[in-house]
């Protein structure tokens, strides 16, 4: 009951601040992290013994480490700063402005098939909530666990990629979501993107039992290449995976939002 109840503190917490990007107070000029813990990590905070999380995650991002199951034990706390507070969201904003500044210099034809490919989970949607109460990825993955808090369809939007789904749609781009989740919760997910401004789309992509044995990479490189085959320009395509974003057909730009939590590949 103690668990549950902080898990729904933190998803009320999450979701009141971090879903209104554009009411979150501000001090100094900077927005307040949009979470209690104090953000500490990134900025001078004390780092485990014999172990520099900075370093690791910086691994992580770069795609130098690879294969990883879990966040190392002694960062758990390292990476909920991290991604709890305000370092997370600057990273993400970095990311998304230059995406904004490449898609505005390209010039559109105008009949329909200039796209770019979001991905959802740590992308268009956050499942802070969940990790927040499963140790920022420093515990095995548990896929029914994980699920269970999918089909609540409460996973509030990632405000900066929010921002920049609204400037793409402003200046013409349509959007496909390509997402490792399954065929069998198109519905919910469909809702949950809905509901946290998210209104329209061009394709929803989800996993079919066929691609059930495909590593990420393959199988979103595979329904990337069936877009072209569509005759579907990709000029921009976002994920927090490296598996979102190399393979084949990979679009005119890449772009990786931070996500130390976990690897997928």
């Amino acid at each position: 009951m103690e668990r549950f109840s902080l898990f729904i503190l933190l998803a009320t917490l999450f979701s009141a601040t971090y879903c209104h990007s554009s009411s979150v107070e501000r001090h100094g000029g900077l927005p307040l992290p949009i979470h209690l813990l104090r953000p500490n990590s990134g900025f001078g905070g004390e780092l485990p013994k014999g172990l520099s999380c900075n370093s690791w995650r910086l691994a992580v991002e770069t795609n130098n480490l690879r294969y990883w199951k879990t966040v190392p034990a002694e960062c758990e706390n390292y990476v909920g700063h991290y991604m709890l507070g305000l370092h997370y969201r600057q990273d993400s904003k970095y990311v998304t402005l230059e995406a904004a500044k490449y898609a505005k210099s390209i010039k559109l034809t105008g009949d329909g098939k200039d796209i770019w490919v979001f991905d959802i989970d740590e992308t268009s949607l956050s499942d802070l909530p969940y990790y927040a109460t499963h140790g920022f990825g420093a515990k095995p993955y548990n896929s029914t666990a994980f699920n269970a808090w999918v089909d609540t369809g409460k996973a509030p939007a990632l405000p900066e990629t929010l921002k920049l789904y609204k400037h793409l749609k402003a200046l013409g781009f349509k959007v496909v979501y390509i997402t490792g989740r399954e065929e069998n919760r198109r519905d919910i997910t469909r809702k949950n993107l809905h509901a946290v401004g998210y209104k329209n789309w061009e394709k929803l992509l989800l996993k079919q039992p066929s691609d059930s044995k495909k590593t990420a990479t393959m199988f979103k490189s595979e329904k990337r290449a069936m877009l072209v085959k569509q005759g579907y320009r990709i000029w921009g395509n976002i994920g927090d995976q490296w598996s979102d974003i190399l393979g084949t057909d990979i679009g005119g730009k890449t772009f990786k939002l931070p996500d130390p939590m976990y690897y997928i590949s």
